[in-house]
C-alpha cells in the first residue's frame, strides 16, 4: 500500500520558517520524480516546486529564493523548506509522487495546513 505522510506544518508569523516533510511507502523511491503542491480556500491545487529522481528542481515563481525542494533517498523522504513566509503562502500543502516513466503511478498525500499570520 502507498502512503505519503507529510508533516511539519503549522501556524507561522510573516517572515518566519518551516520545514516540510514527506515519508513515503510502498513505491521505489527514488525512481519518482517528488513535488509540493498547495491548495488555499476557493482556489485550484497548484504546483510549489517538484524534484525529478536526479535532483534537478523546479519552482513556481512566486516561491522561488524562498523555498527549496529537497530529498534524502536513503530516508524515502522529500522535504520543502519555507523561509519569508509571507500570509499568501496560506494553505494546505500536498505531497506528490509520480513514477519517472509511467506518469499513471502518481500518489497524493493527505496534506497538511500551513497558516501564515500574525
Amino acid at each position: 500500500q502507498v502512503q505519503l505522510v507529510e508533516s511539519g506544518g503549522g501556524l507561522v508569523q510573516p517572515g518566519g520558517s518551516l520545514r516540510l516533510s514527506c515519508a513515503a511507502s510502498g513505491i521505489a523511491f527514488s525512481i519518482y520524480d517528488m513535488g509540493w503542491y498547495r491548495q488555499a480556500p476557493g482556489k485550484q491545487r497548484d504546483l510549489v516546486a517538484s524534484i525529478t529522481s536526479g535532483g534537478t528542481t523546479n519552482y513556481a515563481d512566486s516561491v522561488k529564493g524562498r523555498f527549496t525542494i529537497s530529498r534524502d533517498n536513503a530516508k524515502n523522504t522529500v522535504y520543502l523548506q519555507m523561509s519569508i513566509l509571507k500570509p499568501e503562502d496560506t494553505a494546505v500543502y500536498f505531497c506528490h509522487a509520480e513514477h519517472t516513466i509511467y506518469s499513471l503511478r502518481n500518489y497524493w498525500g493527505q496534506g497538511t495546513q500551513v497558516t501564515v499570520s500574525s
